[in-house]
C-alpha cells in the first residue's frame, strides 16, 4: 500500500483529540473489584465478571495473551500478590496519567499530523504482555508495567514510552512482503522506538541503549551476518523455520532470555538507529519520517542510512 493512501485512509478514520483523550480503565478498575480483600478469583469469576462484560480492549488482549478465562485464573492463583499490588499500587497511578497521555499524544500529533491516533486502554493480563496494538486502540497490560516499575517516576516513564511505541504500531505500514523476516521485525520495531524517543526526548530502554552505543559496530558486524544469514535460508526451498526463528530470537522475542551477556531485543535497538540515520541524512526530515511510518521498502531505508555499505554484504 502507497504511502498515499496509508494517508488517505487515515484522515478517513475518526480522530482522537489529544486535548481530551483520556485512559482508559474501565476494565482494570472491574478486574481491581474481583481482588478486593484477599479475595482471588477463579475461572468462573473472571469469565462472567471481567471478561464477557469486557468490550474492545479485552477482545484486543485476549488473543495470544489473556487466552481465555482459565488460563488468566491459573496464573492469578499463581502469583496473587502480583496482581493484588498492581490494582493497590499501580492502578491509582494509572487513574492520573491522563495528563501523561494527552503531552504525549501532543508530541505525537505534531510530529504526525496527517494520521490518527488510537484509543488507550489498560486491562489486566496473563503476565505476558506489557501492551499490544489492535485496529484504532492500544492496550497495556497493567500486571507487568507495575511489576517492571518500582516506583511511580518508573510507572510514568513506561508510560510514556508505551503511549508513543506503542501508538506507531496501530498507524506504521507492515513492511514489504519481499523483505526478510529479521529486517521487518527490526524495522518494525525500531521505527516505533526511534518515534518514540523524538516525542518523550529519551532512548526507550536508557541502559540497553548505553550498553549498545559502546559496541555499536560490532552489534552491527553480528547483524549484517545474522540478516545474510537469514536471506540464504528463506531462499532454501526445504523447510528451515527452526534456524530462522533461532535467528530471530537472538534479535526478537527474547525479553528474560537473551543471549548471553546481552540486554534484550536488541533488534528494537538496530532498528532505531537505522531510522535516526535514514531520517538525519535525509534534507525533508518529515517526508523521511512518513517513509519510516509507511515502511514500504526497508531495504530502501537501510541504504540511505550510515549502514548501507556494512548490512550490504
Amino acid at each position: 500500500m502507497s504511502a498515499a493512501l496509508l494517508l488517505a485512509l487515515s484522515l478517513l478514520v475518526a480522530r482522537v483529540d489529544p486535548l481530551t483523550v483520556r485512559l482508559e480503565l474501565d476494565d482494570a478498575e472491574r478486574f481491581a473489584e474481583l481482588m478486593e480483600g484477599d479475595a482471588v478469583p477463579d475461572a468462573a469469576v473472571i469469565r462472567s465478571r471481567y471478561l464477557e462484560q469486557g468490550g474492545e480492549a479485552i477482545a484486543i488482549f485476549t488473543p495470544g495473551r489473556i487466552e481465555n478465562a482459565d488460563h488468566l485464573a491459573a496464573t492469578v492463583s499463581a502469583n496473587p500478590g502480583l496482581y493484588r499490588d498492581a490494582v493497590t499500587r499501580c492502578l491509582p497511578w494509572a487513574r492520573k496519567a491522563t495528563p501523561l497521555l494527552r503531552a504525549t499524544y501532543l508530541g505525537l500529533s505534531g510530529l504526525l499530523p496527517h494520521h490518527s491516533l488510537p484509543r488507550i486502554a489498560v486491562v489486566v493480563g496473563a503476565d505476558n504482555s506489557g501492551g499490544t496494538a489492535g485496529e484504532g486502540m492500544q492496550v497495556l497490560g497493567l500486571e507487568v508495567l507495575c511489576r517492571t516499575s518500582p516506583d511511580r517516576a518508573a510507572f510514568d516513564a513506561q508510560l510514556r514510552k508505551f503511549f508513543a511505541h506503542e501508538t506507531v504500531h496501530t498507524i506504521q505500514g507492515r513492511g514489504d512482503e519481499d523483505d526478510d523476516l529479521l529486517l521487518r521485525q527490526t524495522m518494525t520495531e525500531g521505527v516505533a522506538d526511534y518515534v518514540a524517543s523524538l516525542v518523550t526526548g529519551q532512548p526507550p530502554d536508557r541502559e540497553r541503549d548505553k550498553w549498545a552505543r559502546e559496541r555499536e559496530q560490532d552489534l552491527f558486524n553480528e547483524f549484517a551476518t545474522d540478516l545474510a544469514e537469514m536471506r540464504r535460508l528463506e531462499a532454501d526451498p526445504d523447510d528451515t523455520t527452526e534456524p530462522m526463528m533461532a535467528i530471530l530470537r537472538r534479535w526478537h522475542i527474547n525479553a528474560g532470555s537473551p543471549p548471553e551477556g546481552w540486554p534484550g531485543e536488541l533488534g528494537y535497538w538496530i532498528g532505531r538507529r537505522i531510522s535516526q540515520s535514514f531520517v538525519d541524512r535525509a534534507e525533508d526530515k518529515r517526508a523521511a519520517i512518513e517513509a519510516l511510518i509507511a515502511l514500504e521498502d526497508a531495504d530502501a531505508i537501510v541504504a540511505q542510512s550510515e549502514f548501507a555499505e556494512i548490512l550490504a554484504r
